[in-house]
């Protein structure tokens, strides 16, 4: 029984086998306690082989994260171990574990990965970022395959006048095929590498579009005029194909036209749908091949004239990303690894075969950074745009393969390129990684806070909404800090939402761009239209500036600090992961957003202030309908976050329906303070606070004394009626009584000692808490009392 999928070379590994047989009744093992060898039928048997080729991708993954290397790396390297150079030198292991009667079942398995992995390549690469290639982008792409290829046939040409190789016909087309750049590895490598949202990682997505396009159109126009007939019948057969599978695919998108139409907005894709997209892949996998081209040519078509993003584009990322690349992908690189024959490789071979790869990377690297000096980009970036254009991973390795199956390229040549492969990947990554640090562009000169902001200057404030839950706090407090005269409030609204099924994010500003279909999708308009109603009420001291940031979760903060960084915001508020019923127990946590906020805190050019929500805020509670007063309390033991939440407070005094009261704990022991310096600014914090109390009942101050931490806790929790918003620091000495024992109890960094006390089960009140950690890093540090 043979295998139409098994490829040339893997026969040839197995002493040239031209057929397999296997027993029908050898399917499923009854059990291994009757004395069955399970691994002797073939379900057991490929269980095994799934379960060994995934687990040694993840191991290998996670042992070379700690040296900055990509997955496409430990890919390839998990081929190498379990192939001829690692544990398939071994015989018994190999006839074990991978036998000959179950390369089959291997083969089935590695092309149906390879089709539903290239159809996710297709749903994540959006076509409409060649809407958005400039002048520049054009110039860096075109340079980048050009220049290149002249180098690499230039070189090609020297090597065989003077060196006389085995493998002289396929030098050529190593050259070209080293010299085309794709976009989706491009992008998979930018996300991996946490750059896809930075301003580099734009001008990269753009650059490698285009020089995809330009390399994919000149390659088949070079088909169509070559001289070898069979060459150009192979570039009709394509074209024709082409037509048919286009044919297909069109007749789909009525289908597709309609899923979207009647998907509702925020609701996960009906099964029904996923169903017929599943069996749309299959079909069209299959025209693919019947029509005499490779079965990924359609798959990959289809996915790229899905429409990104949800509703039908995050689905089927989110249905296949996992069951496709780390269950069903393994298989295709083990089968890599089998068929890898290291030691037959001829050194001279080697050496001219990874010289023309390196020449071509060299013109690439040449190339782009020619561009970017030309166009005035930073020599950094021209060097990152150099090394990133070089990144290669599955993609290139699957067409490397189709290349040997359709003898283009000999085994010892696909073997050199798939190690070029991963060696290349292995050198650029941790470049990159050092060369550039997106987080570095987030230090700033001076401190953005609003205690260093001045009374009378506009305060600025961006605001992170991640589903409609968040609206009524936020809103609330940006309605506490609505001035009432001279200067105005400044609101950028980010709806932030987690991108699926595209491969470049998006930065959506509603007053600019008109909301089409699909990002209807992306943006609740409940939220937008909720904070454009704050705005048009309070018209006269409030302007709103809504967006939606659509971007990996991995690198939403990107999108938040650099927002924040560009419209010089002294504030950015963010909910916390956790939600809390008024009776203490948790409603949500979710892991992603915790991790967002943690990287806003460690990078966010200006204050930030977290926001806890213990219970749900009832419209009767809202600030602007309320008719008594809202009462807001501010606790302050000392220190640069508590003294920022007292110039926040500030900022909400002028508030008619508003009282504030600060509550400074003190220690009535004679313990060690922080030093003369942080409690004269702690003094004059509170002074400023009580020149603003001077004929304003709304305005209170108390004094508490703890000896240590269980009164502080104590104090805390007499205020659990008593106020609708509770405002704490985040960060306090960890020498103060006040908060020692404190430090011990604290599971989650963000909130710090007292907004954890605040937030925990034993707290039992309404209250929001907000906890204020105050902008420090900046590039040449000021002092503390400077204003801007």
């Amino acid at each position: 029984m043979g295998s139409i999928v098994m490829e040339p070379g893997d026969n040839s590994i197995f002493n040239n086998f031209s057929s397999i047989c296997v027993h029908v009744d050898r399917i499923h093992s009854n059990s291994v306690f009757i004395g069955e060898n399970p691994l002797e039928f073939s379900v057991p048997l490929l269980l095994l082989q799934l379960g060994i080729c995934s687990g040694t991708i993840i191991f290998l993954f996670q042992l070379l994260k700690r040296l900055a290397q990509p997955l496409i790396v430990s890919q390839i390297l998990s081929g190498l171990v379990l192939g001829y150079f690692g544990a398939g030198f071994l015989e018994k292991f190999r006839e074990t574990i991978f036998p000959i009667r179950g390369l089959i079942f291997l083969d089935a398995i590695s092309a149906l990965g390879q089709v539903f992995y290239f159809f996710l390549i297709g749903v994540q690469t959006d076509m409409s970022i060649i809407k958005n290639i400039d002048k520049r982008a054009f110039g860096i792409g075109v340079c980048s395959v050009i220049l290149p290829t002249i180098l690499s046939n230039l070189y090609t040409v020297t090597l065989v006048n003077t060196v006389d190789l085995d493998t002289i016909k396929t030098l050529f087309v190593v050259g070209n095929a080293e010299c085309f750049i794709h976009f989706a590895m491009v992008a998979s490598l930018l996300n991996e590498l946490h750059l896809i949202n930075s301003k580099f990682g734009k001008i990269a997505l753009a650059s490698s579009m285009s020089s995809n396009c330009f390399g994919l159109f000149f390659q088949k126009i070079g088909m169509l005029l070559a001289n070898e007939r069979k060459v150009r019948l192979h570039a009709l057969s394509t074209v024709y194909g082409f037509i048919v599978l286009a044919v297909i695919i069109l007749s789909f998108q009525p289908v597709i036209l309609w899923m979207t139409k009647n998907s509702p907005v925020g609701q996960p894709l009906k099964e029904s749908f996923v169903i017929t997209l599943f069996l749309g892949v299959l079909v069209v996998a299959f025209c693919s091949q019947a029509s005499g081209m490779h079965i990924y040519f359609g798959p990959i078509l289809l996915g790229i004239t899905i429409p990104p993003g949800p509703p039908i584009g995050s689905a089927m990322v989110e249905k296949l990303d996992i069951i496709a690349s780390w269950v069903l992908m393994p298989i295709f690189f083990a089968k890599i690894g089998l068929i890898f024959s290291i030691h037959t490789i001829k050194l001279l071979n080697f050496l001219c075969i990874s010289f023309i790869i390196i020449v071509a990377a060299f013109g690439k690297f040449l190339g782009a950074l020619m561009m970017s000096i030309y166009y005035k980009l930073p020599t950094r970036d021209g060097v990152a745009l150099g090394l990133i254009l070089n990144s290669q991973g599955a993609l290139e390795i699957g067409i490397f393969k189709l290349m040997t199956k359709d003898k283009v390229l000999d085994e010892e040549t696909f073997v050199v390129m798939c190690l070029c492969v991963m060696l290349v990947a292995a050198v650029i990554t941790p470049i990159l990684r050092y060369l550039f640090d997106p987080s570095r562009r987030f230090v700033v000169e001076k401190k953005r806070t609003v205690m260093h902001l001045r009374p009378e200057f506009d305060l600025s404030v961006l605001v992170c909404i991640h589903d409609q839950d968040d609206v009524p706090s936020a809103i609330n407090i940006l309605e506490a800090l609505k001035p009432m005269h001279r200067n105005h409030l400044i609101v950028y609204m980010l709806h932030l939402v987690v991108l699926l099924g595209r491969a470049n994010p998006q930065l959506i500003h509603h007053r600019i761009t008109k909301l089409r279909t699909s990002s209807r999708s992306y943006a609740s308009e409940s939220i937008v239209n909720a904070f454009n109603y704050f705005g048009q009420s309070n018209s006269d001291v409030v302007t709103i500036h809504p967006f939606t940031a659509v971007s990996p979760s991995t690198t939403m903060y990107e999108d938040v600090c650099s927002l924040a960084l560009d419209k010089r915001t002294s504030l950015i508020l963010i909910p916390f992961h956790k939600r809390f019923h008024s009776n203490g127990m948790m409603s949500l946590s979710k892991y992603k957003m915790k991790m967002l906020n943690q990287h806003i805190l460690d990078k966010a050019p200006c204050s930030v202030a977290l926001i806890v929500e213990r219970g749900i805020v009832k419209i009767s509670r809202s600030i602007s309908t309320n008719l008594y007063s809202f009462q807001i309390a501010i606790v302050f033991i000392g220190g640069p976050d508590d003294r920022e939440a007292i110039f926040i407070g500030t900022r909400m005094i002028g508030h008619p329906y508003v009282n504030v009261t600060l509550i400074r704990l003190l220690e009535d022991t004679n313990s060690p303070s922080d030093g003369g310096k942080e409690m004269k600014l702690n003094n004059e914090a509170v002074s400023k606070y009580h020149r603003l109390m001077e004929n304003n009942h709304r305005v209170r101050y108390l004094e508490e004394v703890a000896k240590d931490c269980t009164g502080t806790v104590a104090i805390l929790r007499s205020l659990e009626n008593n106020f609708d918003l509770i405002m704490v620091g985040r960060r306090h000495s960890p020498r103060s009584p006040l908060v020692q024992g404190l430090l011990l109890w604290n599971e989650q960094t963000e909130l710090g000692s007292l907004g954890e006390v605040l937030a925990s089960s034993d707290f039992i009140g309404n209250a929001t808490i907000v906890v204020v950690q105050q902008h420090r890093k900046v590039v040449n540090e000021d002092p503390e009392t400077s204003k801007r």
